[in-house]
């Protein structure tokens, strides 16, 4: 197959980033975003700008005769990914290749119970900088993806072959990894750290980019992690640690995570998919983890002061 056709779950800070970035490199006629009803109402209102640069996207609601995607791409927040799933259904072909963008270690799972493992690609997004504030979305790195298969799902390397060559086409900065499934949790670790820490903390990058306790607090977060992954039989490091680290030093220290951006926004966040998960984790193999433990009780507290 040949990836011509491409759709997008999702209009937040990635699905704004790559959506500009695939509109202009394939045209406007090759890439659409997918939306319910209120979304695309929303989205007629005013259309997102992308440093500086207002968007020109194609926005689909009712597929109606056009035809499946060849590649779907889903950049939406973990809480939305049931209903987006809903949304996207009638854009799957057999034939849709699916790629995740979500944060967490179980987007990939719960696609492929709901469409087929057979067409879901692992894959995971990280070294950018973007904040979306309203409809503005402004970033300084892009980052890069990593995408790949398990070893015990090589039978879907010509599908990593059809993205890799249109990624290629396009020059997207991407890698190839060969061990996607530790680079998923490794990217989780970073996660818990760095987006949970930058929340309680009220901060940005820079708050975890200087010496300090918000620092080490995001450290401590990160080897409770690592913790986790020698039970899972999932071999992270303290070498990783080290090297996500220096990654997030890199980031504008004005910018924020998403959790941070959800904060400011008065959004539910992603605490049940960070901590929430790593919490569960724990009770499963008796372990006891503080700092996560603390960090949940943290946020929950602070949703609770502005999500009724």
């Amino acid at each position: 197959m040949s990836i011509k056709r491409i759709g997008i779950s999702g209009m937040g800070a990635l699905g704004i980033l790559y959506g500009h970035y695939l509109t202009e490199k394939l045209g406007k006629d090759s890439v659409y975003f997918i939306m319910d009803e209120p979304r695309l109402r929303r989205f007629n209102q005013q259309h997102p700008n992308c440093n500086g640069k207002e968007t020109d996207f194609q926005v689909l609601g009712d597929p109606g005769e056009s035809p499946p995607a060849d590649l779907l791409i889903f950049a939406v927040k973990a809480t939305d990914l049931e209903k987006s799933m809903e949304t996207a259904a009638p854009h799957i072909g057999e034939e849709t290749i699916l790629l995740s963008l979500l944060n967490g270690i179980s987007s990939e799972e719960i696609l492929g119970e709901r469409f087929g493992k057979g067409r879901v690609l692992f894959c995971v997004a990280q070294g950018m900088d973007a904040v979306k504030i309203g409809h503005q979305l402004t970033y300084t790195k892009m980052g890069h993806l990593l995408v790949g298969v398990p070893e015990d799902e090589s039978e879907k390397g010509p599908l990593l072959d059809e993205v890799c060559r249109l990624f290629d086409e396009i020059r997207l900065p991407y890698e190839r990894d060969p061990d996607i499934r530790r680079r998923i949790w490794s990217k989780f670790m970073l996660n818990v750290g760095v987006n949970q820490t930058v929340m309680v903390w009220e901060g940005t990058y820079g708050t975890i980019q200087q010496p300090g306790p918000a620092r080490e607090q995001m450290k401590a977060a990160m080897r409770e992690v690592i913790q986790l992954c020698r039970c899972e039989g999932i071999p992270v490091t303290e070498e990783d640690l080290e090297y996500y680290v220096a990654l997030v030093d890199t980031l504008s220290p004005d910018g924020m995570p998403s959790m941070r951006q959800d904060g400011l926004a008065g959004r539910l966040s992603e605490v049940e998919f960070f901590a929430g998960t790593v919490l569960k984790l724990a009770e499963k193999h008796h372990l006891e983890l503080p700092v996560n433990q603390e960090l949940y009780k943290r946020i929950k507290a602070m949703e609770s002061r502005y999500i009724k």
